[in-house]
């Protein structure tokens, strides 16, 4: 009786390894991808939902990006995205979903003032290509998104109001969104270490509203463009009440709201840290999903 009880505790064992297995989507950390614009290999992160090693079907996209001072690992080692992707996907809540997440280093995501990191235009003409064509992704506007924290929450703003024809849905988390007269009072300290490689160094006061600026600065670009143009892209904008950039993620909310473009804000408990984060995440990718689901 003891050898047929091992047993069956061994066969439920196995079987609930199985279901667990089947239920967790595939993650890779270190792969890369060749540029020709940056010349040198750019690494990526990507997940893999559950399915998609025993289906021949094609996924929606959501091009996830991290923070300054992060890299390609970050919403996996600290946002665990992986593993709330697993759980929105398994509840329903989100569809099957391919998420990549690939290296900026500190580049804001956007075209460096002197021509010689064109992160932007890498991002478009050689990453977005090279990975829809490498995995089964439906490569259409309906079903590609954007989403970032941070610095990740800066591009992911520049991407969608810059390339409305790409993006149905784009979920910016604690975004980088500041006024200019912000814009000009960072500390030259801090300025000097984030700012100085992509805006310009040794910029103080007006100096740092350069063509760069005008050209990436998220309130600027909102005003630039009509309601149809930002109407074409469903907006998601979560930001913490103790976040600094709560005030320039508030302009923004006001900005959108202004120009009648409907968009989903949130301010929520919270500071400008992982903790924040992984509580949000989930919601932002439900968000995201529904824009892949048909009407």
């Amino acid at each position: 009786m003891n050898i047929l009880k091992k047993l069956l505790f061994f066969c439920i064992f196995l079987s609930a390894g199985a279901v667990f297995a089947q239920s967790a989507g595939k993650v890779m950390e270190e792969q890369n991808i060749k540029s020709d614009i940056l010349k040198h290999n750019v690494k990526y992160a990507i997940y893999l939902p559950p399915d998609y090693e025993t289906s021949n079907r094609t996924y929606p996209v959501v091009y996830l990006l991290h923070g300054y001072g992060d890299d390609q690992t970050g919403w996996l080692q600290f946002g665990e995205v992986n593993r709330y992707a697993d759980k929105a996907i398994a509840e329903g809540k989100i569809p099957p979903m391919i998420i990549v997440m690939p290296d900026a280093q500190g580049t804001f995501y956007i075209n460096s003032y002197d021509g010689k990191n064109n992160y932007e235009d890498f991002f478009f003409r050689e990453f977005i290509p090279s990975i829809e064509k490498e995995y089964r992704i439906k490569g259409t506007k309906e079903y590609r998104a954007v989403a970032g924290l941070s610095m990740g929450g800066f591009g992911t703003l520049v991407y969608s109001i810059k390339h409305p024809e790409l993006f149905s849905a784009a979920a910016a988390l604690s975004a980088a969104v500041r006024a200019d007269d912000d814009f000009m009072a960072i500390p030259d300290t801090r300025w000097a270490e984030v700012y100085s490689k992509v805006i310009g160094p040794d910029l103080k006061g007006r100096e740092r509203l350069n063509a760069t600026w005008q050209s990436n600065s998220i309130l600027g670009l909102v005003q630039s463009k009509t309601t149809d143009e930002l109407k074409a892209v469903r907006y998601w904008i979560d930001c913490g009440d103790d976040d600094p950039l709560s005030k320039g993620n508030s302009l923004l909310h006001i900005a959108l709201a202004e120009k009648k473009v409907p968009h989903e804000f949130r301010i929520r408990d919270g500071a400008h840290n992982w903790t924040y984060w992984r509580t949000g995440i989930t919601d932002a990718l439900a968000f995201i999903g529904d824009s892949f689901r048909q009407k």
